[in-house]
Parts: C-alpha cells; sequence; structure tokens
C-alpha cells in the first residue's frame, strides 16, 4: 500500500471522528429547546434528531461544494493540509464542548482549512479563493442576524395571533408542534454541517487522485459515510451544550421553541440550498436571543449570550492558528 493511499485513509478516518463530533458537539442545536420544554425526553429527542440530520444530509452537495472547492483552491491543497484542517477543527470543537460553549464546527473547519493551505503554500494569502471566503463571511455575518430578526417577529406574529388564547390552549397545542419544528431543525442540520465533511473528504480525494482541477463530484459513498457518522454524534448526545442553549439564553417554553426552531431551520435551509456555509449553532443561537427578546429585552440572558459570542468570534482566528500551526508541524515532522 502507498504511502499517499496510507494518507488518504486516515483523512478519512479522521473526517469520520470529526463529523461525529460534530454531531454530538452540534446536537444541541436541533435537540435544545425541545428537551427544555419538555416536550420530549432527552434520549426521545437525541434519537429523532440523529434520523432526520440522517435523512438531511442526502438533500444536495451545494455546501461540500463550497468547502471542497470554492474557499481553497484544489491545485493548491495537499494531503496534509486537509488533515491539518481536520485536526484544528477537532481539537477546538472538543475544548468547546468541554466548557459547554456553543461554537461553530463549520467555521472550525473551513478555519483550519485556510490556515493549513496559508501555511502549506509558503504562507501565502492568495491560495484562498475569495469568492468562496465571501459565502463563508457573508455566512458568518448574515446567518445569526437573519435568525434573530426571524425569531423576534415570528415570536410577536404568533403573540399576536394568539392573544386571546389561553396558557393551556397555547402549551397543549404547541407541544405537538414543536415535534415538527425540532424535526425540521434536526434535518436542516444535517443538510447544512454534514456537507462539510462531505466536501473535505472529496478534496481528499481528488488531491490523492492527482485531478484537483476536476469537476467537484461528491460520491455516493461520501455521502453515506457522513450523513451516517454525524447520524451517530448526534445519537450520543451533547449534554453540556444542550443546558447552556435550553435554559441559560433565555426560559423557554412551547412556543417560544418552535418560534426558534422554525425561524432558524427556515434560514439554514435557505442557505443549504444557494451553498452557504453557516453555522447551525449561530443560527438557532440567535433565534432563540431574538425569540426571548419579543417578550422583553432584559428576558435574555446577556452575560451567557457574552461567552457565546466570544466563541463565535474566536473560532475562525484560533482554528487558522492551529491550521498554521499543524501543518508545519506534520511537514517538517514527516
Amino acid at each position: 500500500m502507498d504511502s499517499g493511499l496510507v494518507l488518504l485513509i486516515v483523512i478519512i478516518v479522521t473526517a469520520v471522528v470529526f463529523d461525529y463530533i460534530n454531531g454530538f458537539h452540534d446536537t444541541a442545536n436541533a435537540i435544545a429547546t425541545v428537551v427544555s420544554t419538555r416536550v420530549l425526553s432527552p434520549l426521545v429527542a437525541v434519537l429523532m434528531a440523529a434520523f432526520f440530520n440522517f435523512v438531511g444530509a442526502f438533500t444536495g452537495t451545494q455546501v461540500a461544494k463550497t468547502v471542497g472547492a470554492d474557499i481553497v483552491d484544489p491545485t493548491n491543497s495537499s494531503q496534509i493540509i486537509v488533515l491539518s484542517a481536520l485536526l484544528a477543527a477537532i481539537i477546538w470543537n472538543l475544548i468547546t464542548w468541554y466548557l459547554g460553549l456553543p461554537s461553530s464546527s463549520s467555521h472550525a473547519l473551513i478555519g483550519g482549512l485556510i490556515g493549513a493551505a496559508f501555511a502549506g503554500n509558503a504562507f501565502n494569502l492568495a491560495v484562498i479563493k475569495g469568492n468562496g471566503f465571501g459565502k463563508v463571511l457573508t455566512g458568518l455575518i448574515a446567518s445569526p442576524i437573519i435568525g434573530f430578526l426571524l425569531g423576534y417577529f415570528v415570536m410577536v406574529g404568533l403573540s399576536w395571533l394568539l392573544i386571546k388564547a389561553t396558557p393551556h390552549f397555547v402549551n397543549k397545542w404547541f407541544k405537538r408542534l414543536q415535534l415538527f419544528s425540532a424535526a425540521f431543525m434536526a434535518f436542516s442540520h444535517g443538510s447544512n454541517d454534514a456537507q462539510k465533511t462531505m466536501g473535505i473528504i472529496t478534496l481528499a480525494i481528488l488531491t490523492y487522485e492527482g485531478r484537483p482541477s476536476s469537476t467537484f463530484q461528491v460520491p455516493v459513498w461520501v455521502i453515506l459515510l457522513a450523513a451516517t457518522a454525524m447520524a451517530a454524534g448526534t445519537a450520543s448526545g451533547g449534554w453540556r451544550i444542550i443546558k447552556t442553549m435550553g435554559s441559560k439564553i433565555v426560559d423557554l417554553k412551547p412556543i417560544h421553541g418552535f418560534a426558534a426552531e422554525t425561524s432558524a431551520a427556515t434560514v439554514i435551509e435557505a442557505a443549504s440550498r444557494l451553498g452557504f456555509p453557516v453555522s447551525t449553532t449561530h443560527v438557532i443561537s440567535s433565534s432563540i436571543m431574538g425569540v426571548g427578546s419579543s417578550n422583553r429585552f432584559s428576558a435574555v440572558r446577556w452575560s451567557t449570550v457574552g461567552g457565546i459570542l466570544k466563541a463565535w468570534v474566536l473560532t475562525i482566528p484560533v482554528c487558522f492558528i492551529l491550521g498554521v500551526v499543524i501543518e508545519t508541524f506534520i511537514r517538517f515532522a514527516f
């Protein structure tokens, strides 16, 4: 077995580990609200999220192409660059998971990729493609803002429509409706996040085969592998972050959970169809903030939000640095 093939297998295994960690790290995105409002038990919620993550992963490859071909030119990539990007993202995901901070697995991977490519191409920023990275920045900035505003206005609209309804009626019906919104959230998470792993594995395959300029097409077996790894990770749960998302930002009732999940899932699905790699964590967090703010601004625990924002701001720069360090170490060590 040649060394290039061995390295490709190592990259695929590492990508599966990343996807698994992404699953349990981001489980909270899909189920924190449905668990905190006690519509579903944690176990049932996790299993439901795993199923819909798996299904969502099969719905497109636009985001995979953005990650694998439009951020760093594949002709300037290498197996070491891809492996370094994955390791940087895994390290950051584990750190933020341990601290209970909802951070973006997507932006961790992208930060690691551009850092590793920068180091692997004589520290030349020209290897980063402006259009693809522009999509990342657009998603990074716009999606939380849209999530916040949509969550706010959906909650305001629901409050206006149900102004004469009794609390019993509202809780009864939105406990049922939240089952659908949580499923929609899990589906959208799978449709956007699993594609990042598909993109990075496909990039590694094209690099190994010596055809980086070929048409970027994700093999079916890669889609299946990424979907399975994410579903398995989701099924293992991510309880630290679920606690932060579900109870430390704002006190949620079923109607709030429905509004936040529906708003966030709508934004994420739109981004997936347009090929924007967005952070499900950023979108659902901001949607929860928007829903909470619709009642009164002080209903949001802004001290907790401050900690989340720090993780958001630090993710790409920290993973960029990790990518540079890891790529440089691997290249000189081996």
